[in-house]
């Protein structure tokens, strides 16, 4: 199968490389690769653990895929789960509907109840959805974001460098093994059976977004009125995994406490009180309480939002915990 894809001369001025790691796309590859049986060598120990250790909460995520076909409109881009989530809901009902006919149109087992329901966009199944993402990362990809936050940097880092010094064209000649272009034309084998693919962007312009989970070919979200945005993998094709970052962690747990250290794990995206507790298994209290500590130490800001208030890792709180995990 060949890729190719048909630039304007404005298509070239509208090549953009993704800023920050994508919370929702990556988990989408990092459930893929689990699922899929290759490289049972690499990637065989891996999947297992993370087979076992995903929550029933997560199950919900298996009935939306239920041959291998995800639906499109779970494709996100943003750079926090919180608008990944939001983006998710805005979802044009027209476009959930014909996306879960189009996943379900071949599939023999009955539909479950739940996604029937998100066919007819009730919010319960909304919500349902929303959980399922969010303990499927908190246990697949929180404990090594901030790992993949420093491989996206040094990714888009060398990108950047490319760019400056040879241009555009070269950056795109030397991202995917395989890839030629040639005029207008970005082609990408891929060691696929499928029919080959050409797609016009036409002005839209096109969005790079490195992964460190996938090592297949490059994955294409095209929906119509965005860019075309092109999942590549660029990570080192072995499993993401903390290893060598917990005997730091444990030593700033006995500083901190392991309640506190998991607050900040978690605080790279804002949470509420509330949803810490829920999160951490401890009371309402329980979590103020060592949130105003961590507050008071700088590694935290509180704002309110309503009648909450929401908690962040400030920058000093994020250089303690990437320190941790690289170390």
């Amino acid at each position: 199968m060949a890729i190719r894809i048909h630039f304007t001369s404005d298509d070239f001025a509208r090549v953009r490389f993704a800023p920050r790691p994508a919370p929702l796309q990556e988990l989408n590859v990092a459930l893929m690769k689990m699922c899929l049986p290759d490289e049972e060598l690499l990637f065989g120990r891996w999947r297992r653990r993370l087979l076992r250790s995903l929550p029933a909460a997560a199950a919900p995520l298996g009935d939306l895929v239920p041959a291998g076909s995800a639906p499109l409109f779970i494709d996100l881009f943003t750079t926090t789960l919180e608008e990944g989530f939001d983006s998710v809901r805005a979802t044009p009902p027209s476009l959930v509907r014909s996306e879960l006919e189009r996943v379900y149109a071949h599939h023999p087992a009955p539909t479950p109840p739940w996604i029937r329901d998100l066919h007819r966009g009730e919010a319960h199944a909304w919500h349902l959805l929303r959980r399922a993402q969010q303990a499927a990362f908190d246990t697949a990809l929180r404990p090594v974001w901030p790992l993949i936050q420093d491989l996206h940097q040094a990714e888009f880092t060398r990108h950047a460098v490319t760019v400056a010094e040879h241009g555009v064209g070269s950056a795109l000649a030397e991202l995917i093994p395989g890839g030629q272009l040639t005029e207008n034309t970005w082609q990408l084998e891929t060691k696929t059976a499928r029919p080959d693919r050409d797609i016009d962007l036409r002005g839209r312009g096109l969005v790079l977004v490195p992964t460190f989970h996938w090592t297949g070919r490059p994955l294409l979200s095209d929906l119509p009125g965005r860019p075309l945005h092109l999942t590549y993998p660029a990570g080192t094709g072995l499993p993401l995994t903390p290893t060598g970052a917990r005997g730091t962690d444990d030593a700033l747990a006995a500083v901190l406490g392991r309640t506190r250290v998991d607050i900040l794990h978690r605080l790279a995206d804002a949470h509420t009180t509330s949803e810490l507790a829920r999160r951490l298994g401890v009371s309402n209290a329980t979590a103020s309480a060592h949130a105003a500590a961590l507050r008071g130490a700088g590694l935290i800001t509180t704002v309110r939002a309503g009648r909450a208030v929401r908690h962040r890792r400030t920058a000093l709180g994020e250089l303690l915990i990437r320190r941790a995990v690289a170390s």
